[in-house]
């Protein structure tokens, strides 16, 4: 049986429609994504990483006149957003090899960066950095110290890491991004702890 930190594409896969089915549309998130978008010029592009089935996040920036690209290890989750929004670019991919071949105004990894090893999230700022365009702004979401957790969904255990702040705030530096805010277990957004930085 596969280590959880090893099988987090695979359970994305078994049940991409439960997931799909609990993802709440309630938008906890949409101060943080407004903050986000007001760093983007209008009808800016977007690259969504674990960008899931499209909703509530992506279908946000695409109503508000967004040109997004969506990324997940998950090809049910993806054929779900090609349904949902044809005119859209999604792709099946894992983030930690993302090589696009192209930069965008903004980055996003909201409740998917966090399912990656402490080992696998560095590598992941000088990816970020290579696929932001100048002055790009980036939103990720983390956990609020260093270190694992084991959660549970549809009754198999799902995997959760996290370096330390101060660790996440080297790493965005090195890689060129300032940090612009930074909330650890937001009351006001459901208990996420959130960075959203700028490229320099």
């Amino acid at each position: 049986m596969p280590r959880p930190d090893q099988d987090i594409i695979g359970l994305y896969q078994r049940h991409a429609r439960a997931f799909d089915e609990a993802r709440s549309r309630m938008l906890v998130e949409k101060a943080w994504l407004d903050r986000f978008l007001q760093f983007l010029p209008a009808g800016a592009s977007i690259l969504d990483i674990g960008c899931g089935a499209a909703e509530p996040i992506a279908r946000y920036f695409i109503e508000s006149g967004y040109r997004v690209t969506g990324i997940d290890a998950s090809a049910p989750l993806i054929d779900l957003c090609r349904q949902r929004f044809p005119a859209d670019d999604w792709q099946v991919a894992d983030m930690r090899k993302l090589s696009l071949k192209r930069r965008f105004d903004g980055l996003i990894a909201w409740d998917s960066f966090f399912h990656l090893t402490p080992e696998d999230q560095r590598p992941m700022f000088p990816i970020f950095r290579e696929l932001a365009a100048p002055g790009a702004a980036l939103m990720f979401t983390s956990g609020p110290r260093h270190g694992e957790a084991i959660g549970s969904f549809e009754g198999e255990r799902l995997y959760h890491g996290s370096l330390a702040p101060a660790e996440y705030g080297v790493l965005l530096d090195e890689n060129g991004f300032d940090v612009l805010s930074h909330v650890a277990e937001d009351p006001a957004c459901g208990g996420h702890t959130i960075w959203l930085a700028r490229l320099r």
